[in-house]
């Protein structure tokens, strides 16, 4: 007799498991930058002598995908809770929901030096201030509190870049 199939995903030939959504998410978002960051290790190692190959913003990258995973997770618990009828997080799910695709677009710019990196962290900077805002009135949410920080990190780096 046969078993039906497993839905359960089978962790232990994996070297590091992942242990939460924010770590898929994390990695998920990583992997979407592999092939411009590919591309770009790639061209360098063709054309050394041509140092705008390589990703000139590892930090801001990551701080954007910081705002993003920690977004994911904010933009989870704001559905779960109104999924019990509370809807005191309506704004903030709508200010997250506004600020993933920049912060998304921002380490994509980020990681391949894009042309418009410095035009588009301006706005960045306007998108993660209201997410910020918006998330900072709900300190009692984890969630929340950490997507508002991620995103003051993220302006901070945004504010870098165009001061440099």
């Amino acid at each position: 007799m046969t078993q039906p199939p497993s839905n359960k995903v089978d962790t232990r030939s994996a070297d590091a498991p992942i242990t939460n959504r924010r770590d898929l998410l994390v990695g998920a978002a990583l992997a979407g930058l592999a092939v411009p960051l590919a591309g770009s290790a790639a061209a360098e190692t063709a054309h050394e002598h041509h140092e705008h190959h390589a990703a000139h913003h590892p930090e801001l990258t990551k701080l954007a995908l910081d705002c993003v995973g920690l977004g994911e997770a904010c933009v989870a618990h704001c559905i779960k809770l109104l999924g019990t009828g509370d809807t005191s997080l309506t704004d903030c799910l709508i200010s997250v929901n506004a600020m993933l695709p920049m912060c998304a677009a921002l380490a994509r710019f980020a990681a391949s030096d894009a042309k418009r990196l410095k035009e588009l962290a301006a706005v960045c900077i306007d998108v993660c201030d209201d997410c910020a805002k918006e998330c900072e009135k709900h300190p009692e949410h984890a969630e929340c509190k950490a997507c508002g920080e991620a995103c003051v990190a993220c302006i901070d780096a945004c504010k870098e870049l165009i001061a440099a």
